[in-house]
């Protein structure tokens, strides 16, 4: 199979209504229900076909957990310690949603 010049392909895809486009980016977040995946300085390409908008990410990334806190442990601890909901948010998200820590850590324990 002969190698294909670029710029013919781009003219390929062009006539079959396909258009790329890069997309300079500094940071893609991916987040999922139990982690994100940060991706820092990535390559970004944003692909039009038929109407449709894809995008291909490419390079290095991060994995890190997502802490997830309710909003009903965020009004029981703001409730319980006597606090704003958003002081109560930061407790638990500093005891990584740990309900009885963050309460400790709001009476100064």
């Amino acid at each position: 199979m002969m190698p294909i010049n670029p710029k013919q392909m781009k003219k390929m895809m062009k006539q079959m209504g396909i258009e790329m486009e890069e997309v300079e980016a500094e940071e893609v977040i991916i987040r999922a229900k139990e982690e994100e995946l940060v991706f820092k300085n990535p390559s970004v390409i944003k692909i039009s076909a038929k109407g449709v908008e894809t995008f291909q990410i490419s390079g290095e990334y991060v994995s890190k957990e997502r802490l997830v806190i309710s909003e009903e442990d965020v009004r029981l601890v703001a409730e319980q310690a006597g606090v704003d909901e958003e002081e109560a948010r930061k407790a638990l998200e500093e005891t990584k949603g740990d309900i009885a820590e963050a309460l400790l850590k709001l009476a100064g324990e």
